[in-house]
């Protein structure tokens, strides 16, 4: 088994990004939209969804985590740019409305403005028949911050010698569902439904600390993929797999459904939420800084020369 054949073509993904990367005034390098305001600052917004995840939620009748989901998805992407979080905007389509789910859904979506420490200013619910099937519903988020112009990152800096700290995913967060959900017995769903990790202000806490020069967060694609986005060209990753140990649900997945580990680096993040490279010199205080945020953090590699 593997990613595709759950039905999730990331390479006819990438291919769509291509197509439609010159019609857009965009870098697509970069997890968060950038837009330049005549004072100096920058606005970073984001938009994104949960997935199939949801597809678990309506199994148990469990709401009151996805919207955490779907703030994670979003703010986790701003912050890459060093961006603070400032508000949060959520659309809601459904078959039919049901007061109760919704506000579940809400509840969740509050709780992570407030791990995240953004407002949640405003949003839609659309009640939709002819879309979507009886019971069932699709979110999706947007998400704006703030930098200075002269303070965003944007891997620009990352060079050969940097080390690459990873921080530690609470599971599978919202990304690789459709292949999970297809190998894994019904008995696992309610682990599945774990909520993913909000960093952003643990990344915020470190930027006032320490110099960092590149920040990836690890959604579709895996810890490769989205890392090497941030590189400059001629750099390259070299990781090391033995540096930390993926949650045991990864394994569950790759033994129940045959799935190669190459598959499993490039469908799940494998136990690493976010990467963040920093100077060799500041990693010390680095790792120091994010473990007093109650992260818990790997040194997973370093950046070389291709």
């Amino acid at each position: 088994m593997d990613y595709k054949k759950a039905g999730v073509d990331i390479d006819a993904g990438t291919l769509a990004v291509k197509k439609i990367k010159k019609m857009v005034k965009s870098d697509t390098s970069l997890f968060g939209g950038c837009y330049t305001l005549d004072s100096g600052k920058v606005l970073v917004s984001a938009t994104d969804g949960v997935g199939t995840k949801l597809k678990l939620a309506f199994m148990l009748n469990k709401h009151d985590t996805v919207g955490i989901d779907l703030v994670a998805m979003n703010v986790d992407d701003i912050v890459c740019q060093g961006a603070r979080p400032l508000f949060f905007l959520d659309y809601i389509g459904c078959n039919k409305v049901f007061p109760d789910v919704i506000e579940k859904i809400v509840k969740g979506i509050v709780k992570g403005c407030r791990q995240a420490g953004c407002a949640l200013i405003g949003g839609e619910i659309a009640e939709l028949g002819d879309l979507y099937k009886k019971g069932e519903y699709d979110l999706a988020g947007f998400a704006v911050g703030e930098v200075d112009r002269k303070k965003i990152i944007d891997g620009k800096k990352i060079k050969p010698g940097d080390l690459i700290l990873g921080l530690k995913s609470s599971g599978l967060h919202s990304n690789g569902y459709s292949l999970a959900r297809k190998v894994l017995p019904k008995k696992y769903a309610k682990g599945l439904l774990i909520p993913t990790r909000i960093y952003a202000k643990s990344i915020l806490k470190l930027l006032d600390k320490v110099a960092v020069n590149g920040i990836a967060h690890i959604t579709g694609g895996g810890i490769f993929e989205n890392t090497e986005r941030i590189l400059k060209k001629g750099l390259k990753l070299k990781i090391d797999k033995s540096c930390w140990k993926p949650q045991n649900i990864f394994k569950l997945i790759q033994d129940h459904g045959k799935v190669s580990e190459s598959e499993m680096y490039r469908t799940f993040n494998m136990g690493i939420g976010m990467t963040i490279v920093v100077p060799k010199s500041q990693a010390k205080r680095a790792i120091r800084v994010l473990k007093n945020c109650g992260e818990i953090v790997y040194v997973i590699g370093e950046v070389v020369r291709k």
